[in-house]
């Protein structure tokens, strides 16, 4: 399988390093528009083809059967659309698009070209988060009442905050939520279902940033199950990399409840009695329980062996329109209801 991808940013060096490991993946071309030098040394490294900085040159070159778009949302929905016209299959880095309008859009360049579009939301691929989800099928908590993540990366403190690894996160005008927060919103729609409401009240404790970086948000399920999320980017909480998991995940329901640590262990209790881990493996590799590559062989196996696949562009949207309703419930002061 032919991949190329856009991009050489921070975060890209895990996709790439993933595609180094996948059998069978040959990859034939990375395109940037700047930083050719960053590119070129990228595709030494991880055996790319060539080098391109024309976009439509690559796709008519390359001739790719996939392509990995780790570009800037801004660059999305124009490079959606060049891989759609060609039917080539894309995964595309969230924010899909800067608004929802444009996230639309693009989602419905994807359906009328018939084109795979997936959203690369990595959170949902975590091992602990799968494992929690395999757990829930068989019955470990009974019928789920309650899901909870509290997070705490401890990372935002100070007028540096952030500057050594992503520093275009001071400048974002939505931070916690929009930038964070959404891989909770969809890991919470993985394990409960959709969601059908929310109340929010934001906040922006750190004088450097623009945006805000605590906050909580209430949520309610089609199941009439609730939800929490308690984010704070400035605490952190008991672990040894905080940025693995975090924060903190708990599920209860009516045969009793999971914990995910910040270590990534899993601990079960049943209704009235005592904790115990669950043990389950995994490999601490990549980006937190290699999450990266663990999407990126969920979408080469759909495209070799015609297995579902998860999010594609049209379903992420249902995301992301929680996170829009996440900032009117903090503006207007009111719960917010997504019932249709």
């Amino acid at each position: 399988m032919r991949v190329a991808a856009f991009g050489t940013g921070f975060f890209s060096t895990y996709h790439y390093d993933s595609w180094a490991r996948i059998p069978g993946i040959e990859l034939v071309g990375i395109c940037v528009r700047s930083n050719l030098e960053r590119a070129k040394a990228f595709a030494v490294r991880y055996g790319a083809g060539a080098v391109f900085t024309d976009p439509d040159e690559m796709l008519d070159a390359a001739r790719p059967d996939l392509v990995d778009i780790i570009t800037t949302p801004e660059s999305h929905s124009g490079l959606v659309a060049l891989a759609a016209s060609r039917g080539i299959p894309a995964i595309c880095q969230k924010p899909l698009a800067p608004s929802l309008p444009e996230a639309e859009a693009l989602a419905e360049t994807a359906a009328r070209s018939g084109t795979l579009v997936v959203a690369h939301e990595n959170w949902r691929f975590r091992p602990w988060n799968r494992e929690v989800a395999r757990l829930m099928r068989a019955g470990a908590v009974g019928e789920p009442f309650d899901i909870g993540f509290r997070m705490r990366p401890g990372d935002g403190q100070g007028p540096s905050a952030y500057l050594d690894r992503q520093p275009y996160f001071q400048k974002m005008p939505r931070f916690l939520i929009h930038e964070t927060g959404i891989h909770t919103i969809d890991v919470f729609r993985f394990l409960m279902g959709e969601i059908t409401g929310v109340f929010a009240r934001l906040r922006r404790l750190n004088p450097a940033i623009a945006g805000e970086d605590a906050g909580l948000a209430t949520f309610a399920f089609a199941s009439g199950a609730a939800g929490l999320l308690d984010g704070n980017r400035l605490l952190d909480f008991p672990a040894e990399n905080p940025r693995l998991t975090m924060g903190e995940l708990r599920v209860e329901g009516t045969d009793g409840s999971l914990r995910v640590d910040g270590l990534g262990r899993i601990w079960r209790r049943p209704r009235g009695g005592g904790e115990t881990e669950h043990l389950y493996a995994w490999e601490n590799r990549g980006y937190a329980g290699d999450s990266v590559h663990a999407l990126q062989c969920h979408v080469v196996r759909h495209l070799r062996e015609g297995t579902p696949v998860e999010n594609q562009a049209h379903e992420y949207l249902g995301a992301l329109r929680v996170e829009v309703a996440i900032y009117s419930s903090h503006t207007e002061q009111r719960w917010i209801s997504l019932r249709h």
